[in-house]
């Protein structure tokens, strides 16, 4: 039998670091959730320059699942074969993820993976560099109907497709901004489904919707509509050359499809998403907010 693998947990200001460590540990949670082949071992609450009021109450449940806790995130070092980056702030993980990648241990880092794209092409750097693998990715990209409609429409039977979800704004707008904030698990389906290959990107905002509309080298149209009024749940549509699926998409077993996910990264040291789309979907992002505050210009992501 394959030895356990031993995670480390850093920053403590996301409801993540509870619901990863309850489905890895097999504690406070249904078993029909729990993820076997890797336990959390040691976390470090870390700190937050967006959500530090977080931090207490879930350092608390961390100590009631029986996970040890220490002060700073070098103590965790030698004791882990993996990390799982959970800080809130996406702008945060080059510098949280940069002693760890440095020492070659691989890391999961949460959304966002980043807020630029360029600290995302650093991240990715020094990941090679010291041949420490990264994978980044909401958990919406694994939900039940986004796997299954892909399953039935992959993106070489597709014309096109559209997302929806929440796009809750940044309470610190300097920190996650815009579509950065939420608007992210929208875009990881709209990437899951029409994958990596957008060169142009334009959007517009309003005060209770964003709606992005991104162009493939290939000429596909995707598009996202961010939701902060009305019915804010996920959806997805797939326009297929010979058919048409249109779907809701629930929340229920998210976590458990994603940690399954990261299981299989820290055992095989192979990123399910290529890293290099992870920094397209983050180039997306900033270059969708950037062309909302330029009264919906287009942008050229090969720039």
């Amino acid at each position: 039998m394959a030895r356990e693998i031993r995670l480390g947990l850093l920053d403590f200001d996301t409801s993540h670091v509870v619901a990863f460590s309850q489905r890895l540990n097999q504690k406070g949670v249904a078993n029909t959730q729990w993820v076997e082949g890797a336990k959390v071992v040691i976390g470090c609450p870390g700190k937050s320059d967006l959500a530090p009021q977080r931090i207490p109450g879930y350092v608390e449940e961390i100590k009631n699942i029986g996970i040890p806790v220490v002060d700073k995130p070098i103590d965790m070092l030698d004791k882990i074969d993996g990390l799982l980056l959970c800080s809130l702030e996406g702008g945060a993980h080059l510098e949280r993820a940069r002693p760890f990648l440095e020492k070659g241990i691989p890391i999961f880092i949460d959304k966002p993976f980043a807020c630029t794209r360029k600290d995302a092409e650093a991240i990715v750097a020094l990941s090679k560099k010291h041949n420490a693998p990264v994978f980044s990715s909401s958990s919406l990209r694994y939900a039940e109907e986004v796997v299954k409609v892909i399953a039935e429409i992959p993106q070489q039977d597709q014309v096109g497709a559209a997302t929806w979800g929440p796009a809750s704004l940044s309470e610190k707008p300097d920190k996650n901004p815009g579509l950065f904030n939420y608007g992210i698990h929208a875009a990881e389906i709209l990437f899951a489904l029409m994958g990596p290959g957008c060169i142009r990107v334009q959007a517009n905002y309003q005060k209770d919707t964003d709606q992005v509309i991104g162009i493939w080298s290939d000429g596909r149209i995707g598009t996202l509509r961010g939701l902060r009024a009305g019915n804010q749940g996920f959806g997805l549509t797939v326009f297929g050359k010979k058919a048409v699926r249109s779907q809701v998409v629930g929340t229920g077993t998210i976590y458990r499809e994603l940690l399954k996910q990261i299981v299989t990264f820290f055992q095989t040291g192979k990123a399910p998403v290529d890293p290099a789309e992870t920094v397209e979907l983050m180039a997306f992002l900033e270059a969708a907010n950037t062309s909302a505050a330029n009264h919906g210009a287009m942008l050229d992501l090969s720039k």
